[in-house]
């Protein structure tokens, strides 16, 4: 392959995002698939496991989501440059420390089990369901980490119909399994584990022949390369600052759902209704901070100013666009929406009490979407998470003021505070990263 063409165009921007957008369109699919399989059962308690279980390994794994976007950023840069070499010594570094981090989670899986059901415990029968659906399911780490830099690979040479290839086998065979191994074997909680553990594993398996490009020469085993030590402290800063941002970010959403469940347990379950639609909003423009983060990236790697300057320009117009049709069905179908979610009319009335603010909300956060795409597709990473410090000191400000005054309202709008602040942080900074890269 040679470096990316300087060609940056509206077709091609759609080319990258929409197959993101669909790709996120099936991950909340497979959860209601898990829930509903295992909720055939007629008990209570293995739905618990499926879930606890579930989010033990998302949050697991979630400690190297740093490795797709870190992916994406140096492997776009190197291909903008037109170095093909080191786009594929870039997916073998991240493909070994997937391994490495899954190995450690195998090996170290007492200990973590321990850990999670201390912070969170349950009761025995489901503590024990969800042990063993966790004992299957952590050998499926290694699979799952690496599949990190395969999908960051994948964006960075604008592969996306890829990665929607990618999921869609992975969470359809996971459907199929799941309907297979429980309804059909009744295997139960370990059915839907099992399921998952082939799924991954094959979805690695496909991911890599996606990436097949990246082994057709040597550069993949070029060892001296692959572990050359300039290249290994790039990769570990530009992690470490991506690492840091997101543990910031997590832990300011944290704190809504925690202030939450102050606030009444009426307003804290329409609140857990409402993010649904803030999960949404992140699906869809999700897909144009991707588009960003290659562009982007491809640029910077050729030193061409003024292609960056147009694929940011252009990715911020269709994620601006997306937003207001995004608040506009809020707007319309929200109400709805709530109604299909909630049955108890307080929640009901709740929900259309506070539906306004996740109207806004994708206008308000565009800016953030689209800034930290820029911003992971030029490797200013470190500039970025000085950013989430500025802005979360923000929101801290925002929560101890406004919630003491208006309550779940205040709380809302603290968090939409919080987005307005990550886009101006970063906005403010993007003249001088634009200004270093060469015209």
């Amino acid at each position: 392959m040679t470096s990316a063409d300087t060609g940056i165009t509206h077709a091609r921007v759609l080319r990258i995002a929409l197959p993101i957008v669909l790709s996120n369109a099936t991950v909340p699919i497979l959860g209601a698939v898990d829930t509903g399989v295992v909720g055939q059962m007629g008990q209570a308690a293995p739905i618990g496991a499926v879930g606890i279980g579930a989010a033990i390994l998302a949050a697991v794994y979630w400690i190297f989501g740093f490795l797709r976007m870190g992916t994406t950023g140096m492997a776009a840069q190197a291909r903008g440059a037109g170095d093909w070499a080191e786009t594929g010594a870039l997916l073998m570094r991240g493909l070994l420390l997937g391994f490495a981090a899954g190995a450690v989670f195998v090996i170290a899986q007492a200990g973590v089990f321990w850990g999670a059901f201390a912070l969170a415990p349950a009761s025995p029968e489901v503590e024990s369901l969800a042990r063993a659906y966790l004992e299957i399911r952590i050998w499926g780490a290694p699979a799952t980490i690496a599949l990190y830099a395969v999908t960051g690979w994948l964006i960075a040479v604008e592969r996306t119909r890829g990665v929607f290839l990618l999921q869609v086998w992975m969470n359809g065979l996971n459907i199929v399994l799941d309907l297979w191994f429980v309804l059909g074997f009744g295997w139960g909680v370990e059915g839907v584990a099992l399921a998952t553990l082939i799924a991954e594993w094959t979805g690695l398996a496909l991911g890599l022949y996606l990436c097949r490009d990246a082994f057709a020469g040597e550069q993949w085993r070029d060892w001296a390369r692959v572990f050359d030590a300039a290249r290994l402290k790039r990769m570990v800063q530009v992690n470490g600052d991506i690492m840091v941002r997101s543990v910031l970010l997590t832990g300011s959403f944290t704190t809504f759902l925690f202030i939450s469940s102050g606030v009444g347990d009426v307003n804290l379950a329409a609140n857990q209704i409402l993010l649904q639609f803030l999960s949404v909003t992140a699906f869809a423009l999700d897909g144009f901070a991707f588009a960003a983060e290659a562009l982007v990236g491809g640029a910077v790697g050729a030193r061409a100013r003024a292609r960056l300057r147009r694929a940011a320009v252009i990715a911020a117009q269709w994620s601006t666009g997306g937003a207001l049709l995004l608040g506009a069905g809020f707007a319309l179908a929200g109400p709805a929406v709530i109604d299909l979610m909630a049955t108890a009319p307080e929640v009901r009335d709740a929900g259309r009490a506070y539906l306004l603010w996740v109207v806004l909300a994708p206008v308000l956060s565009v800016a953030s979407y689209m800034f930290d795409g820029i911003y992971i597709g030029a490797t200013w990473t470190r500039e970025m998470r000085r950013a989430m410090v500025q802005a979360v000191g923000v929101y801290v400000l925002a929560l101890l003021v406004l919630v003491p005054v208006f309550g779940n309202h205040g709380l809302w709008a603290s968090l939409m505070v919080l987005n307005i602040a990550r886009g101006v942080t970063l906005g403010l900074r993007y003249p001088r990263l634009e200004a270093q890269v060469e015209a």
